[in-house]
């Protein structure tokens, strides 16, 4: 089990939470549930990998966010057609 990169003590868990995202033109945030996330039992921090995070992070950037709703699920969104293949400005 991993150990919290915050506190430096607490041990994590995977679960799953809702996020707010503001999309990459900044119009508007979405909410996004089911998210996979750690949660520290020490510190009580919740958060996401950089993993998940770069994964939103593009998918947001690749979509048709006008089809997106308020709110959406993560695995709903990660389904979502892409306007390009990959994230070409990701260096």
């Amino acid at each position: 089990m991993e150990i919290c990169p915050w506190c430096e003590v607490g041990k994590l868990s995977k679960v799953t939470d809702t996020v707010y995202w503001e999309l990459p033109d900044g119009t508007r945030a979405v909410e996004i549930n089911e998210t996979p996330s750690f949660y520290c039992d020490n510190c009580r921090a919740l958060f996401q990998s950089d993993e998940i995070v770069k994964d939103i992070e593009d998918q947001l950037f690749l979509i048709d966010t006008k089809q997106l709703g308020r709110q959406t699920t993560f695995d709903e969104l990660m389904k979502m057609k892409r306007l390009l293949k990959r994230n070409y400005f990701d260096f």
